[in-house]
């Protein structure tokens, strides 16, 4: 069955929407440490970056941040609103932009390998830790070893176990996600 560009835009706009969704549901499973909890969004962020391109995968993580800045309870420990992208915690929320645009073009020029999925994530985890982590020293004060200690030493194993487990959940869903996209060169996917 061959897919009108119509039909193609609205399964891509309902699976950016599902993205979303998990999103909001990994910030629910939050542990707090300190300032910067642990969650598993971070680990859909990515998944949104590998499963639908940089185009896609940004209108999910966008969809998720707008949630939540108008103040629906999709952030961590079930909040949401403007204030929370301005406190602790902000500069990861803003990252997971730049983040997932750069997880979309470095799968998608990897061909969706293992290895380039996962140089793909590692890098979209820098992103985030690089944006965040000054976000967090300015906001409560820290030095900058004071931040890193509290906004990054402490994610990065589960960081590491959220990309291993994050590789098989990608290579499982791929074929439902991109592999009908091979064709439309404007999502910028090639098998290469």
């Amino acid at each position: 069955m061959t897919q009108t560009p119509n039909t193609e835009q609205l399964r891509r706009t309902v699976q950016a929407s599902l993205f979303a969704a998990l999103i909001a549901a990994g910030a629910f499973l939050a542990v707090p440490i300190g300032p910067v909890p642990i969650v598993l969004q971070n680990m859909f962020v990515l998944l949104a970056g590998l499963l639908l391109g940089p185009r896609w995968g940004l209108a999910g993580v966008g969809i998720y941040l707008l949630a939540g800045a108008i103040g629906l309870p999709v952030f961590a420990g079930g909040t949401g609103g403007i204030g929370r992208m301005l406190g602790p915690t902000g500069g990861y929320l803003l990252a997971y932009l730049p983040a997932v645009w750069i997880v979309g073009i470095v799968s998608r020029k990897a061909g969706g390998r293992v290895m380039g999925d996962v140089v793909a994530m590692s890098l979209g985890a820098l992103v985030i830790y690089a944006m965040g982590v000054p976000y967090l020293k300015v906001v409560t004060g820290m030095s900058w070893s004071r931040a890193a200690a509290v906004g990054m030493l402490p994610f990065l194993i589960g960081d590491v176990l959220k990309i291993a487990a994050a590789v098989p959940i990608a290579r499982t869903l791929r074929p439902m996600t991109v592999g009908r996209l091979a064709s439309h060169p404007a999502d910028g996917y090639s098998r290469g």
